[in-house]
């Protein structure tokens, strides 16, 4: 057995005692088997700029995150890995440098916000950018078994689903779940100094990172030195993205 394969089996094992993934049947579990030796063994360890190398560690690789940010709002975007040669090199497997909890919000295109392209950033997004268990599931893949060494929950000005939750009043269907998950960041947030809608929208984003760091499969990259939980606040009106502490 090759060390690649080795490094798979373990991960796999991790993945499975932690309950990352729910398993219920085997083709379901050599299904993730394949996509975590698709993207260990195929696909080449190359990002754009040469910014980011897979010795670089998690706060590397947020600097360089934050930089593409920075160019997107100066207007010097190099929109990196967009070409053909990119489209056939992630077709084999992904090895994404970044995963994103985002809202859901059409105004938001994490990758082009951050100046990245194909393969780039592994992105799960809902209203409200809020950590259910398919989303953690999701996200405990993209920093395990893909590799990502910066996980951002992403809060945007003005969110429609955290304004829900302020107002307070009855929504239809589902939307209602939602609004339940934001809750608890709405009551934090009340008293700060300031505007209530903003601090509410960064009082949700600490509180979906808590509920990230709760999984067992992040807190022990975390612990490992594997991985970076961080916050982000973009700004509709100046395309700006903030780090929330």
């Amino acid at each position: 057995m090759t060390e690649n394969k080795k490094s798979v089996n373990i991960s796999r094992r991790r993945l499975l005692n932690y309950g990352a993934l729910t398993v219920a049947s085997g083709a379901l579990t050599a299904g993730i088997g394949k996509a975590a030796v698709s993207q260990t063994t195929n696909i080449p360890q190359k990002v754009a700029q040469n910014d980011i190398s897979p010795d670089s560690s998690p706060e590397e690789v947020l600097e360089a995150l934050m930089a593409g940010n920075k160019r997107f709002v100066e207007n010097k975007r190099q929109n990196p890995n967009l070409d053909a040669a990119r489209l056939t090199e992630v077709a084999e497997g992904q090895s994404p440098f970044a995963s994103i909890l985002a809202c859901a919000d059409s105004r938001v295109p994490v990758e082009i916000l951050f100046d990245r392209g194909l393969g780039d950033l592994f992105v799960v997004r809902d209203a409200g950018n809020i950590a259910t268990p398919e989303e953690i599931g999701s996200l405990e893949y993209g920093t395990l078994v893909l590799g990502s060494k910066v996980l951002m929950v992403l809060g945007h000005e003005r969110c429609g689903a955290v304004t829900a939750a302020v107002a307070g009043k009855p929504v239809p269907g589902q939307i209602g779940s939602i609004v339940e998950a934001i809750k608890p960041a709405v009551e934090r947030a009340k008293g700060q100094p300031g505007d209530g809608l903003e601090n509410a929208i960064k009082a949700n984003v600490l509180l979906q990172m808590e509920r990230l760091k709760g999984s067992p499969v992040i807190a022990e990259l975390i612990e490992e030195g594997k991985l970076t939980v961080v916050g982000g606040y973009y700004d509709l009106d100046t395309a700006e993205v903030s780090l929330v502490s």
